[in-house]
């Protein structure tokens, strides 16, 4: 298992929520959603989602709000974070 990073640039603020509420009642199994947090401004977003493959995060989360958004996927250093269960 690991954290996976989502870090987007939001284009439709209602429309990248919008999609993110209802992925959350969807999530694969296995899949834990840990942080969803906007810059003030709208225009930025990261999430973190436990998860055991960045593709299966990559998948999930474009289906849901790729349309709104431009989103790169990282593997979070959970060892170094803090704030994560390790």
């Amino acid at each position: 298992m690991m954290y996976v990073m989502a870090v987007s640039t939001v284009s439709d603020q209602d429309g990248f929520w919008n999609g993110l509420k209802r992925a959350h009642a969807k999530l694969p199994e296995g899949a834990a959603w840990k942080v969803a947090v906007a810059s003030k401004d709208g225009a930025k977003a990261v999430n973190i989602i436990s998860h055991d493959s960045i593709d299966g995060v990559r998948d999930f989360f474009e289906a849901h709000a790729g349309a709104h958004a431009t989103t790169e996927f990282f593997e979070a250093d959970a060892p170094n974070a803090v704030g994560l269960p390790r």
